[in-house]
C-alpha cells in the first residue's frame, strides 16, 4: 500500500497507470468525491500490495534497501537488476510488503442525544472488523453508586459479529462535565464504592463487556491516593469476575506534574494495577484554543516516553484523533469556537475553496488557510495518511500496545487502510 501526495497537473488516471492499478479502485478505497477534484497536498492511499519507489539524486541501492528493512541484494533480485549497477535516477522500483506486528485497536463511539444516529452506528459497524475493542460513551457514576446508561442501540450485537471486545466506560461526568465533587464523593466512601462495583459489575455481564475501563478526570489532586487504591479495590473484584480493567490518562509529561487534570493520575500506580492505559495523547489543538495541530508528534512522543519510564510499553494505548479543526479567524479566547472537521470533509473544503493543503513536517499534521464567502479568514488543521502513518511508525519504535482512537463518526476511510498495512488486529 502507498502513500501519494497529489502535485500540481496530476490526475487520477495518471497516477493510476504509475501504480498499475484503477482509477475506480483508489476512488474506493479513498471515498473521493470526484466533483470536488484533487487538490495539490492532498494524501491517496494506493489500494496496492507493497508499494514502488522512485530513485533520487543520492540513492543507492544499499540506502534505498536499508530504509525499507530489506538488504541491497533482496531488492536487486526482486526489481530483477544487478546489485553492482548504479541507479539512475527516476528509477521505479518495488518494495514487497513489510512485516506487520500484533496491535490492539480501541474506538470510542459517543452517541448524543435521545437517540443513536444511524450514521454513528454504521461507523461502529464499518470500524468493528479493525478493532480490538468498542467502547460506547458512557456509563455515568451516579451519586448513590448507581450508572446512568449510555445508549448502546447495535452496538453489543456488532461487537459480537466482529469478535470485537466490549469496553465498559465508566465516568465521572456530571451534566456533560468531568465533576471533581462527584469524584471526592465516591473516592472518600467505601460503602459507595462496593455499591458502585457492584453495578458495574451487574451492568457488564448484562450487556457482555469484557473491559472496565475507568475514565475519571479533573480529580482533586488529594484524591490521587484515594483514586489509586479505589483502582486497586476494583482490579481485585473484577478480576474474580474475568473482567478486564483498564483506564484513560491525561497526557503528562512527568510524575509531578501540576495542574488538576493532571495530578490525580498516577502513571506508576495505573501501569501496575490496570492491564492496559489509554493515554489521551491529542486536543493540544481543540475548540476553544489557538490553531495548532491536534496532536502534533513531538509532545505526543514526549508523553509516551515519559509514560515508558512508568510502565511497560505493552500496558499503553496511544490516543489519537479522527478529526481535526476549523478556527475562524482572528482568534479572540473565550470566543467563537473552532468546527470539528473529518479529514474526508477538510480535503473538501481545501477544494470547494481552491487552496493547497500544506505540511508540517515537525509536527507531521497537514494544514491549510482559506477564506470564506463572508471574507473571513480560516485556518484548518487535520489528520491524514502521513500524520497517521507517522504515529503508528511511533507506535512500532516504541514497542507499545495499540492505540484507541476518539471517536466514530467522522469518516477517515485512509486510516483504516493503513491499520491493516502496518498491523495484526489482535482479537481479544
Amino acid at each position: 500500500m502507498q502513500i501519494h501526495v497529489i502535485q500540481r497537473g496530476q490526475t487520477l488516471y495518471g497516477i493510476a497507470q504509475a501504480y498499475g492499478t484503477t482509477v475506480n479502485d483508489i476512488v474506493e478505497a479513498n471515498e473521493l468525491n470526484q466533483q470536488s477534484g484533487l487538490v495539490i497536498g492532498q494524501t491517496l492511499v494506493i489500494p496496492i500490495i507493497g508499494r514502488f519507489y522512485w530513485v533520487k539524486s543520492g540513492d543507492s541501492l544499499w540506502s534505498i534497501a536499508n530504509r525499507f528493512g530489506l538488504s541491497f541484494q533482496r531488492l536487486a533480485q526482486i526489481n530483477r537488476i544487478s546489485p553492482t549497477q548504479p541507479l539512475q535516477v527516476g528509477t521505479k522500483l518495488y518494495i514487497p510488503p513489510l512485516p506487520k506486528r500484533n496491535a490492539e485497536v480501541n474506538a470510542y463511539v459517543e452517541p448524543l442525544g435521545g437517540t443513536v444516529k444511524p450514521e454513528i452506528e454504521a461507523a461502529a459497524r464499518e470500524a468493528a472488523p479493525y478493532l480490538t475493542y468498542l467502547a460506547p460513551f458512557s456509563f455515568q457514576i451516579l451519586r448513590d453508586g448507581t450508572l446512568k446508561e449510555p445508549l448502546l442501540n447495535n452496538f453489543p450485537s456488532i461487537a459480537s459479529e466482529n469478535q470485537v471486545t466490549l469496553m465498559m466506560v465508566v465516568t465521572n461526568l456530571e451534566e456533560g462535565q468531568f465533576s471533581d465533587e462527584l469524584g471526592r464523593i465516591i473516592l472518600t466512601n467505601d460503602s459507595l464504592q462496593d455499591t458502585l462495583l457492584t453495578n458495574i459489575i451487574t451492568a457488564a455481564k448484562k450487556y457482555n463487556f469484557r473491559d472496565i475501563h475507568f475514565d475519571m478526570e479533573y480529580l482533586r489532586p488529594e484524591d490521587r491516593e484515594r483514586y489509586n487504591a479505589f483502582l486497586r479495590k476494583a482490579k481485585a473484584r473484577l478480576s474474580a469476575q474475568g473482567f478486564l480493567l483498564s483506564t484513560a490518562l491525561a497526557p503528562k509529561t512527568k510524575a509531578d506534574q501540576k495542574g488538576k487534570w493532571y495530578e490525580a493520575h498516577d502513571y506508576k500506580a495505573h501501569g501496575e494495577i490496570a492491564d492496559f492505559v489509554v493515554i489521551m495523547t491529542y486536543e493540544w489543538g481543540y475548540s476553544g484554543g489557538p490553531p495548532m495541530p491536534v496532536s502534533p508528534i513531538g509532545p505526543v512522543r514526549e508523553v509516551l516516553e515519559y509514560a515508558l519510564t512508568e510502565m511497560p510499553g505493552s500496558k499503553i494505548m496511544m490516543g489519537q484523533n479522527l478529526y481535526g479543526y476549523d478556527w475562524t479567524l482572528p482568534f479572540v479566547p473565550g470566543g467563537q469556537y473552532a468546527k470539528a472537521v473529518s479529514p474526508v470533509r477538510a480535503v473538501e473544503l481545501a477544494a470547494q475553496n481552491n487552496v493547497p493543503i500544506k505540511y508540517d513536517y515537525q509536527a507531521q499534521a497537514p494544514h491549510f488557510d482559506y477564506v470564506d464567502n463572508e471574507g473571513k479568514e480560516h485556518k484548518v488543521w487535520f489528520e491524514d495518511a502521513r500524520s497517521i502513518q507517522a504515529k503508528f511508525d511511533l507506535i512500532k519504535e516504541l514497542g507499545l500496545r495499540g492505540i484507541s482512537y476518539w471517536k466514530l463518526g467522522l469518516p477517515f476511510p485512509q486510516n483504516w487502510l493503513l491499520i491493516t498495512e502496518n498491523f495484526n488486529v489482535t482479537k481479544q
